[in-house]
């Protein structure tokens, strides 16, 4: 494929919609619609007035409002959203807020937009994320959730582990609709085919890019994926990219949420929780802070039996420490062939080629104890 292709064929935001058994993924009464779009490149200043205007054209009891009603300050800035929090004196002097979501720039060559928003009212309604209001044609408006977002360090505390474990479960029994084929094997084929057949511009980024083996990386990915088959790991509706920016929680009320589920789909538990304990290294990628298998079983623990953590049996705990340890090898693989993409596609200035090198190297590094672990598992010749 050529560069300048999409993986899959984007869908306009404000015309997404699905029919399974012959019902709409969306309600159309409920979403609201705007053809608007902000353009992410613009100053935050220039930005402001655009996205109150495109709150006006959504929500039609503000289309009269002042613009000195409205505020508008950033949430976050992430490499594949921008988050604004929107807030609004009414009519009648009571003051509302909203969160709009703005996609990054080229973002549908790696993240399957139709997808996330099929699953949002889903998970919306199983109580996890805030509320889909509106979408439009770079993003999406959701209801404000009143928390602070987590920290790496957050995410070792064990009070909020057992809590995260719980609410991944929850997350996990979700039904939405379509396809229950996990995605994890086609999503990294797909990302493989795209990232091996780049070309930079810039002449030192392609005499880096050329250091890549891709004969290599291919045999490794095939290598894993015929490992993990034996692991027979459950399918489950994943969050698939549970780092500590789409973790909230409301201290004053002791409740966590899980947001952003713009990777979201069915894949296996394995990846899921593996990915989520990769993300422990925070964003210096510090992989010295990978949980220890205490902690690690701490997490099973809350995941398995939620009641009754300490029930769990030793079986099903080293069961789990194996699937999870050599799916943690399939998320180095992912977001090393999606950083190639995103360093091609991406306007943000950020070393993409340097956290291939890293994720790659990480799964080179962890490569010889997990594939012991999980063939010593799967002889039953030896314990985890």
């Amino acid at each position: 494929m050529g560069a300048t292709n999409n993986i899959w064929t984007a869908m306009e935001a404000n015309h997404a919609k699905q029919s399974h058994n012959g019902n709409s993924t969306f309600d159309d009464h409920s979403i609201l619609h705007s053809n608007l779009s902000v353009d992410t490149a613009l100053p935050f200043p220039l930005m402001v007035p655009r996205v109150i205007a495109l709150c006006k054209d959504l929500f039609r009891k503000w289309a009269k409002l002042n613009d000195s009603c409205f505020s508008v300050d950033t949430v976050s800035g992430g490499i594949t959203n921008l988050l604004l929090k929107v807030s609004v004196k009414e009519e009648n002097g009571e003051y509302v807020s909203v969160t709009v979501r703005l996609y990054g720039p080229n973002t549908e060559y790696v993240i399957n937009r139709e997808r996330e928003l099929q699953a949002i009212k889903y998970l919306s309604a199983a109580g996890f994320g805030a509320k889909l209001l509106g979408v439009f044609g770079n993003g999406m408006v959701q209801s404000f959730i009143n928390a602070r977002t987590l920290t790496p360090a957050d995410m070792r505390k064990p009070k909020l582990v057992s809590e995260i474990a719980k609410q991944l479960r929850r997350f996990h029994q979700v039904e939405i609709p379509g396809s229950k084929e996990p995605q994890l094997w086609v999503d990294i084929f797909k990302f493989f085919e795209k990232a091996s057949t780049l070309q930079f511009e810039d002449t030192d980024k392609q005499r880096t890019y050329e250091l890549i083996s891709f004969k290599e990386v291919h045999k490794e990915v095939k290598e894993l994926k015929e490992l993990t088959t034996l692991l027979n790991s459950p399918v489950v509706f994943a969050h698939n990219d549970l780092l500590s920016g789409n973790l909230m929680h409301n201290d004053e009320q002791e409740k966590l949420y899980l947001i952003d589920f713009e990777y979201g789909s069915y894949n296996y538990r394995g990846f899921d929780v593996g990915n989520h304990f990769n993300e422990y290294a925070g964003y210096d990628c510090d992989y010295s802070l990978y949980p220890s298998k205490d902690e690690q079983y701490h997490f099973f623990r809350h995941y398995l039996e939620p009641e009754k953590p300490c029930e769990v049996s030793e079986k099903d705990l080293e069961a789990l420490y194996v699937e999870t340890n050599t799916f943690m090898l399939a998320s180095h693989l992912y977001w090393a062939l999606w950083a190639l993409i995103q360093a091609r596609m991406s306007p943000i200035d950020f070393d993409y080629l340097g956290y291939f090198f890293l994720r790659y190297n990480e799964y080179k590094k962890q490569k010889r104890m997990c594939f012991s672990l999980a063939k010593s598992h799967i002889s039953g010749s030896g314990k985890a």
